[in-house]
């Protein structure tokens, strides 16, 4: 979906907006694909109430929409070969960082999971970019058969930081097997998306932390699992 809107409030890849829909108390918060000076594209999964009523808005409708939202990745790392892995829905801010990575002159490489082939999206806009693209499912249907980090060991891929988002067991997995700096994107269940009901709170080896607003990108090393 593409939004057209002021966007002067995102600063960085990995950040999130937070939709206002119809009826439901709670706003849902969606992770910024790309954006520019006019737009912010934006995917999503259709899983409940909030995301099936986004897929029936049509051309011209207007959202209300928080923007701007978490503290996002850092592109001013010493890195200069990043590993980029995306897991599922989790992969979306990947794209956008990816440009910014690029466009800095790094050679940032990505790895993509999935349950299955059907569900494989953005493979070629990642290839456009003029990156390696790596994919693993689940099930074998495509790329290597297994998870994210299959397909890292059976490439035998070489990078000096990680930034991954993806579901909490395979940040987990390349957090446990990979002893090497980086930044991770949590999900947590967030009620106001801006730091104001403490609801999606977590501890961290530096104090309790708001994803929403402290995150939802933490760096490795601060990350209590």
């Amino acid at each position: 979906m593409r939004l057209a809107g002021d966007t002067r409030s995102i600063m960085r890849p990995g950040q999130f907006i937070d939709i206002a829909l119809e009826g439901l108390f709670l706003r849902r918060p969606i992770s910024v694909c790309d954006y520019d000076a006019e737009s912010i594209s934006i995917i999503y999964k259709v899983v409940g109430r909030g995301t099936r009523q986004m897929s029936r808005l049509q051309c011209g409708d207007s959202l209300d929409c928080l923007v701007g939202l978490g503290n996002g990745f850092s592109v001013e790392t010493a890195s200069q070969r990043p590993l980029l892995v995306g897991g599922g829905v989790g992969l979306p801010p990947m794209y956008n960082l990816c440009k910014q990575l690029v466009a800095a002159g790094k050679k940032p490489q990505v790895v993509m999971g999935f349950n299955t082939a059907g569900e494989v999206f953005y493979r070629s806009e990642f290839e456009n970019l003029g990156v390696d693209v790596f994919c693993a499912t689940a099930d074998g249907s495509l790329g290597v058969k297994g998870f994210v980090t299959d397909a890292i060991g059976s490439f035998e891929l070489k990078f000096d930081y990680i930034y991954a988002c993806g579901p909490a067991p395979m940040l987990r997995a390349l957090y446990d097997r990979f002893d090497i700096d980086g930044e991770f994107s949590f999900e947590e269940r967030m009620g106001c998306g801006f730091g104001a009901c403490m609801g999606c709170t977590c501890k961290t080896k530096y104090g309790n932390k708001r994803i929403c607003v402290d995150g939802p990108v933490l760096k490795r090393e601060e990350i209590i699992w």
